[in-house]
């Protein structure tokens, strides 16, 4: 029998694989055919019923029981903007690269809690911010030829990934994951509705539409993997591995694109990866220490 600590690790990897793939199949929908609210719509529509169909039966309507209803509506506002956003962007950008670069949100938090709160962190986390920042700076590469508009699309989005992180963070301490992931598909699904008849496209072949179900499979999966693993393993454990993502996105990019990054990017997606996973350690480290514990070796 597989113990909880390693299964919610291994659940975490594989939700993260789901991500990577959902992102290129995405990028791929929306280059191919997709009209991109069209794909929003099915995303989010996917996700709220087969989570409802998923979780209802055996939790009942106490699924839909929020202390905090307004933070449950935001977060699922920020988080159906930033779907819209990431649709639009990956049109232009390649998929590992942004990856990259919307992965430093969570370091991006340092910031929060220091203008927000006030809160005192150490040195070594302002050095991995730094770090993480230089290594968003070696992939989109200012001034170099290379360099045009579209790679600052993913840098505008972490900003509203980070504020996402904080929001997710504050309903975790009041709300069940459950409930929260269920408020997520259903408000991003009537965002998306709201929006559909403004923006519909007629899907002009099946074959698209197959692509679609696919991609609502990835993402609805990858959710719920992701879920099961937070009830395996604390969240502070499982954070560095979702850094992962950007070597599972890289792979998909290459398998789907045939596209490498150069090997400047690849220096810089692996230092923002590294960055953020030593991070979520330190963070882990410091916060055992703050409880009195003794903290891991």
């Amino acid at each position: 029998m597989i113990a909880p600590l390693p299964l919610g690790i291994g659940l975490a990897l594989a939700a993260t694989a789901f991500f990577g793939i959902f992102d290129n199949v995405t990028k791929y929908a929306i280059t191919h055919g997709a009209p991109l609210v069209v794909a929003l719509w099915f995303r989010y529509m996917f996700q709220a019923v087969t989570t409802t169909l998923a979780i209802v039966p055996g939790r009942g309507l106490a699924v839909m029981r929020t202390k905090a209803p307004t933070l449950q509506c935001l977060r699922g506002l920020v988080l159906v903007s930033m779907s819209l956003f990431t649709m639009f962007s990956l049109q232009f950008m390649p998929v590992g690269e942004f990856t990259a670069i919307v992965l430093m949100a969570p370091l991006l938090v340092t910031l929060f809690v220091v203008i927000r709160f006030r809160e005192r962190v150490s040195t070594v986390r302002w050095l991995l911010l730094i770090g993480a920042f230089a290594g968003t700076l070696v992939v989109i590469r200012p001034g170099a030829q290379s360099f045009n508009w579209a790679t600052l699309l993913p840098v505008s989005l972490v900003f509203g990934n980070a504020w996402f992180q904080v929001l997710t963070s504050q309903l975790s301490r009041i709300d069940d994951p459950i409930t929260t992931h269920f408020y997520t598909g259903w408000l991003g699904a009537i965002a998306a509705s709201i929006l559909l008849p403004f923006a519909w496209e007629t899907v002009a072949h099946w074959s698209t539409w197959l692509i679609l179900v696919f991609m609502g499979c990835c993402s609805s999966l990858g959710h719920f993997l992701l879920i099961v693993a937070y009830k395996q393993a604390p969240a502070a454990t499982l954070t560095p591995y979702l850094y992962c993502q950007i070597l599972f996105s890289t792979i998909a990019a290459w398998l789907i694109f045939d596209h490498v990054p150069d090997s400047l990017s690849l220096l810089g997606m692996a230092l923002i990866g590294l960055c953020g996973a030593l991070t979520a350690w330190v963070v882990t480290r410091e916060n055992r220490i703050m409880a009195g514990r003794k903290p891991d070796a």
